[in-house]
């Protein structure tokens, strides 16, 4: 018997070398729910059906050379007109300052 882990039964245990079997009682019960459970699956012993093997061949398509509806967002491009200059906060941590605002003040009058 080849010493595999994944093949042996969930009544062994893998923690020792030794086998712990089960015994017949415990046997029986289970073998009797396994029967049920077939039965209410529809499992006929000594059936010789298969399912049929699916399609696993994958359909030929046309190739596209545009995809989506064919309308391109409008790139955003910088003018030059928002940013008057770049100040330095605490610790040479760079923060833009736009014309329209006080940063430029407010950043000179800061301290540590």
């Amino acid at each position: 018997m080849p010493r595999s882990m994944h093949l042996l039964p969930a009544y062994f245990t893998t923690t020792n070398t030794r086998k712990r079997k089960r015994q017949g009682k415990d046997l029986s019960e289970e073998k009797l729910k396994t029967e049920k459970l077939l039965q209410k699956l529809g499992y006929k012993p000594g059936s010789t059906w298969r399912a049929p093997m699916p399609d696993y061949s994958t359909p030929s398509y046309n190739s596209m050379n545009t995809m989506g509806n064919a309308y391109k967002k409008k790139e955003n491009t910088y003018t030059g007109e928002e940013i008057m200059g770049i100040g330095t906060l605490h610790k040479s941590n760079m923060v833009p300052i736009r014309k329209d605002s006080n940063n430029a003040k407010e950043i000179a009058k800061m301290r540590r």
